[in-house]
């Protein structure tokens, strides 16, 4: 019993040793966030691949699968989860603000190419540190204030706002979906500061979002065929990749200091656009992917320059 005591003891050091490791710490969002990058554009590709389906069906099976992966590393880490009660607040808010950018995102990727769902969803990093800016007081300058705002007028050009309203609907839909999301990374950063483990992040997330999904699936379920299963199963598990990945990305390190390798999404997804659905985005959007692209490498560079 002693034994155990002291390895869970040694565990829980080394967990906060990693935590107040700055380079290191560094290292490992890099590559949290590229990998997590490649699972949300194959998750993409494969909710788009399910065809014809309600996006609050799909995005129930997004998250079914992660609670129940996310809930058996919990119950697996038991003994070193650590759960301070003053971020409650905050994993509800990354609950909810979550939830609302899975179904901005999933409603985008139904009605425009993935490739445009995609970089709108990638607004989340501006968002990320507006909102960083907003609710946890962190540092913004004039530069990187610049280029949120250059990212705004890119994202004007994916969405291109007409007269008719339910045509861009569906890229409003994705540019919420963004913003969701942004402000959900925003409480994960700050829960990893306060040192709740992931696992409880992910869970709590994945149950609720599937919880607000269920009446939406009892109202308007539609009967899906065994592929149709087995595409957005697949689509879980590699929603679940992402989702641990993004976590751990925004757990270990600042969103200014990473932000940038989370574009690599659109490079993976225009790929898989093009092979899978020979999508090819028009002008626009790859005007606005321009400047939102250039954004986010300006942003880059001056924190690394500071």
């Amino acid at each position: 019993m002693d034994t155990e005591i002291t390895n869970t003891q040694v565990n829980q050091v080394q967990i906060e040793q990693n935590i107040d490791n700055p380079h290191r710490n560094l290292a490992k969002g890099i590559f949290c966030i590229i990998f997590s990058a490649f699972c949300f554009s194959v998750m993409g590709m494969l909710a788009h691949l399910a065809g014809d389906l309600p996006f609050t069906q799909k995005a129930f099976f997004r998250n079914i699968v992660a609670f129940f992966i996310g809930f058996s590393k919990m119950i697996r880490d038991r003994k070193t989860l650590n759960f301070p009660k003053q971020g409650i607040p905050f994993l509800i808010i990354r609950s909810i603000a979550g939830t609302i950018g899975i179904f901005g995102n999933f409603y985008a990727l139904d009605h425009i190419p993935i490739s445009d769902a995609g970089i709108l969803n990638k607004m989340s990093p501006f968002f990320a540190v507006l909102f960083s800016f907003l609710l946890l007081k962190e540092s913004i300058k004039l530069i990187p204030f610049l280029c949120i705002c250059g990212a705004f007028i890119g994202s004007v050009f994916v969405i291109k706002p007409s007269a008719n309203i339910m045509s861009s609907l569906p890229a409003l839909a994705g540019f919420a979906g963004g913003m969701g999301a942004g402000l959900a990374y925003c409480c994960v950063h700050k829960l990893g500061s306060l040192k709740m483990s992931a696992s409880i992040i992910v869970t709590f997330f994945s149950a609720f979002s599937c919880l607000v999904s269920v009446p939406f699936m009892i109202t308007n379920f539609t009967p899906m065929t065994l592929i149709q299963v087995l595409i957005l199963m697949g689509a879980g598990l590699a929603a679940s990749g992402g989702q641990f990945g993004i976590t751990y990305a925004y757990y270990y390190a600042p969103a200014r200091d990473i932000s940038i390798y989370d574009y690599s999404q659109i490079i993976f997804s225009a790929l898989l656009g093009f092979l899978v659905f020979r999508q090819i985005p028009d002008l626009y959007s790859f005007i606005g992917y321009a400047i939102i692209l250039t954004s986010a490498l300006l942003v880059f560079l001056y924190n690394r320059k500071k």
